[in-house]
Order: structure tokens, then C-alpha cells, then sequence
């Protein structure tokens, strides 16, 4: 495959991908995150690198993130949101992590594309990403790139779409981000 066929897929995919997610939803997903006095993370392997970019992103804005499992948490409370990313949302530590949550009366939000995940029960809202993961159900988008890539890619561009969106929402100008950016480097 040529380097623009296979760029071209990419791209192709993810504006399907993206242009499944419920409009609705990214509202409430929106509200919740503005509302909350924390925005918890928590995934594993390549999702967590995703989630950890829409962190930081949500920082450079001015609200206060926590990647789970970082030296420095702050103990999670009834006022935060935790957004556990998986695809499936059976992988073991996030949907144990959300169950812990859950007792302690925080806000969950799954971002995923299964609907019928273990975690359905105790989720406050599930923003869906209807592409295939690794349980190949029968509504996911079929992708032609390997294992769940389309689905981390559409967690890293949705998670810039939603900063966007806030942004806007707030009138917060673009330069004025650049003094919560990192300045050590």
C-alpha cells in the first residue's frame, strides 16, 4: 500500500468513526467535565497514551486532571468525574478502578464502543465509539487498520474535539493557553 492510500484509510475511518458519536452525548460529556471540581483518567496500553494527551489538553484549559495511578493523585470525591477509556470495557483495572469510583459517589463516563460492558450498570454516561475492538461485535465499524488503532485514534482527535468545543464555549483565547503550558522544557 502507497503512503497516501494508507493515510487516506486513516483519515477515512476516523471521520466515520467520529461522525457515529452522539452529538447529545458529547454535551452532557461536556457539562459533566466543566462541572466537575476533577477529571480522573484511567486505561491501559495505547488507550491511556490517548487518555493522557486529552489530559493534558483539558490542563492547558484550566481544568484540573488526574491520570490514575499518577505518585501525585489526590483522593477522588463525590464532586469529580472519572472517564475510563476501553474499547471493550472489560480490561480488568479500569473497570475495577470504576467500580471503586462508583462507591465513593463520583460521576463515571465510559468511552468505548461497547454498549453492554460490564460497567454499564454504574456508568453516568457512556460516550460510544462505535468501531471494532477486540469483541468484533456485529454494529462496530470495521477497520482495516491493525487490532483497536482506529478506535485510540478517535479517543485522541475526540478528546481535542471536546477541548475545542470548551474553548469556544468558554471564549477562552487561544493564546492565552500557552501559560498553562509546561515551561521546564
Amino acid at each position: 500500500m502507497e503512503y497516501k492510500d494508507a493515510y487516506q484509510l486513516v483519515i477515512n475511518e476516523c471521520e466515520e468513526a467520529l461522525s457515529k458519536v452522539s452529538t447529545d452525548d458529547v454535551e452532557r460529556f461536556i457539562a459533566m467535565i466543566t462541572n466537575a471540581d476533577k477529571v480522573f483518567f484511567v486505561g491501559v496500553g495505547r488507550v491511556l497514551l490517548e487518555l493522557e494527551a486529552f489530559a493534558k489538553r483539558l490542563a492547558h484549559i484550566g481544568i484540573e486532571t488526574v491520570i490514575v495511578g499518577q505518585i501525585t493523585e489526590p483522593a477522588f470525591t463525590e464532586n469529580d468525574v472519572l472517564i475510563v477509556g476501553s474499547g471493550s470495557g472489560e480490561s480488568l483495572v479500569p473497570v475495577a478502578i470504576a467500580k471503586k469510583a462508583k462507591q465513593i459517589g463520583g460521576k463515571i463516563v465510559h468511552i468505548g464502543s461497547n454498549k453492554e460492558s460490564s460497567i454499564k450498570e454504574i456508568t453516568d454516561l457512556m460516550l460510544r465509539i462505535p468501531v471494532q475492538t477486540k469483541l468484533y461485535l456485529e454494529d462496530e465499524i470495521v477497520s482495516d487498520q491493525p487490532m483497536s488503532s482506529l478506535f485510540e485514534q478517535s479517543l485522541l482527535l475526540l478528546g481535542d474535539t471536546v477541548a475545542k468545543m470548551i474553548v469556544e464555549e468558554k471564549k477562552i483565547e487561544l493564546k492565552s493557553l500557552w501559560r498553562c503550558h509546561a515551561n521546564l522544557e
